[in-house]
């Protein structure tokens, strides 16, 4: 009667902790360290867009929190040695699918910007879509450069 309100309990855990990893990649994001630093800003013209995917993030997080669902779920699966091996294939299993699970729900759609800067290099920079940006070949943009990071905004 516990096992299945366990099970409930570590997948609800799961997606939290999966939802919690997940950063923004997007360009109107900026990281605690980047605020209120100053930035170099750079412009130029978009001459190139191309969608691209933006893989999920692979920490051990999502293969911990799938073993032990899984290791719960095949605990309840026989008795005595079999509930055992089952715990352990159960594990296993769970561990696979959990590390898949998070780097898939951390995935995201992503743009790869090719800008000619005023400087006349022509450089490429990928970021996560926005709804708010939308970005055209042909259009002045402005590149934001600060500790490594850059994005590209309107």
């Amino acid at each position: 009667m516990h096992k299945p309100v366990l099970l409930v309990a570590a997948v609800t855990a799961l997606a939290l902790v999966l939802g919690g990893c997940a950063s923004s990649l997007t360009g109107d994001t900026y990281s605690r360290a980047e605020a209120r630093s100053v930035q170099t800003v750079r412009m130029g013209t978009i001459e190139a867009l191309r969608p691209v995917k933006i893989e999920g993030t692979k920490t051990p997080i999502g293969a911990g929190a799938g073993a032990v669902v899984g290791g719960v779920a095949g605990s309840g699966v026989g008795g005595g040695r079999g509930s055992t091996v089952a715990a352990v294939i159960g594990a296993v299993a769970g561990g696979l699918l959990g590390a898949a699970a998070e780097e898939g729900l951390t995935r995201t759609q992503g743009v790869e910007i090719t800008v000619r800067e005023d400087d006349g290099i022509l450089r490429a920079y990928v970021q996560e879509v926005e709804a708010n940006q939308i970005f055209r070949v042909g259009e002045r943009v402005r590149i934001m450069s600060v500790n490594g990071t850059s994005r590209v905004t309107h």
